[in-house]
C-alpha cells in the first residue's frame, strides 16, 4: 500500500508546502493526482487511515480533504463499497435525430476510437431475439457484444443481435457494424431507440471504470430497412456522467 500511495502522494512535501490547513493542502495534492491522471477514473482511494498513516497526518485532516473533493465532484462515496476517483469528463451530446454508429458519430467529434470484443458468434436465439428479429425457428442469430472506447475513455458496452442471413460471419465486422451493413447491402434506413435510466452493476460497472450503482444510460435500439424488416436489435449501457442524448421539437398548431 505505502508504495501504491507514493506515486501520487509525498508526504516531505506535503508538510513543506508552504502555509496554510493540512487538509488543503492534502486536497491539493490529491486534486492534482486526479486531474494529472495519477489517480484514474474509478479507481478506489486507499482507505482513510491509510491516507493519514502515509502522509502523517490525522484521520480528521484525511476526512476534511476528502469531504471537500466529494462536494466538488472529484470523488464518490458508495456505502460499503469506498471512495472512488470520478475525474471529470467532457459530456457528450448526441441528437437523437441522425441514425448513426458510434465510430461515425465519434469521427465527426474528431475522437480516437477503438472497441474491445467482449465476445461475438453465432448462437441460437433466445425466445426474445426471435421475437423482436423476426426469425424462424431454424434461424441462428449473431451477436456483437463489446466496449466502445473513445480518446481511451470507455463509454458504453454495446450488445447488438442480428439474424444470420444478414450477418452471417460476426467477425467481419472491424469497427463498425453500420459500415459492414452497408456493404453488404443491409444498412438500416430508420431506427427506434428506447432510453431509460439505470444503475450500473458491479461487472459492467468495471468495463467501465465507473463505481457499482452509478448512473447510467440504458438505450434499446430497433432498427430497420427499408423493407420494414428489423435489421438490429442492440441494447447499450452509457455512462451517465459522459453523454447527454439531445432532441429537437417543433410547435405544431393545435
Amino acid at each position: 500500500m505505502t508504495e501504491a500511495l507514493s506515486h501520487f502522494l509525498s508526504p516531505d512535501d506535503l508538510q513543506s508546502s508552504g502555509s496554510g490547513p493540512l487538509y488543503m493542502k492534502l486536497r491539493q495534492s490529491l486534486e492534482d493526482a486526479i486531474l494529472s491522471g495519477k489517480l484514474s477514473h474509478g479507481q478506489a482511494l486507499p482507505p482513510e487511515r491509510d491516507l493519514a498513516e502515509f502522509a502523517n497526518v490525522s484521520r480528521v485532516t484525511v476526512r476534511k480533504a476528502v469531504d471537500d473533493l466529494v462536494k466538488d465532484g472529484l470523488l464518490s462515496r458508495k456505502h460499503g463499497s469506498g471512495t472512488f476517483v470520478m475525474k471529470p469528463v467532457s459530456r457528450l451530446q448526441q441528437p437523437l435525430s441522425r441514425l448513426t454508429s458510434f465510430t461515425e458519430d465519434m469521427a465527426r467529434r474528431g475522437y480516437v476510437t477503438r472497441s474491445e470484443w467482449l465476445g461475438r458468434g453465432l448462437f441460437h436465439p433466445s425466445s426474445d431475439e426471435m421475437m423482436m428479429l423476426g426469425l424462424k425457428v431454424d434461424m441462428m442469430v449473431a451477436r456483437l457484444e463489446r466496449l466502445r472506447i473513445a480518446n481511451e475513455l470507455p463509454l458504453a458496452i454495446e450488445r447488438a443481435s442480428l439474424a444470420s442471413d444478414i450477418l452471417p460471419d460476426p467477425k467481419a465486422v472491424d469497427t463498425s457494424l453500420y459500415a459492414e451493413l452497408h456493404r453488404t447491402g443491409y444498412k438500416p434506413v430508420r431506427a427506434v431507440q428506447r432510453i431509460s435510466a439505470c444503475n450500473v452493476t458491479r461487472e459492467d460497472a468495471a468495463l467501465l471504470a465507473v463505481p457499482e450503482g452509478s448512473a447510467g444510460l440504458a438505450i434499446e435500439r430497433i432498427s430497420y430497412l427499408d423493407s420494414g424488416r428489423v435489421v438490429e436489435l442492440t441494447r447499450s449501457l452509457y455512462r451517465g456522467d459522459a453523454y447527454d442524448f439531445v432532441a429537437e421539437m417543433t410547435l405544431t398548431d393545435g
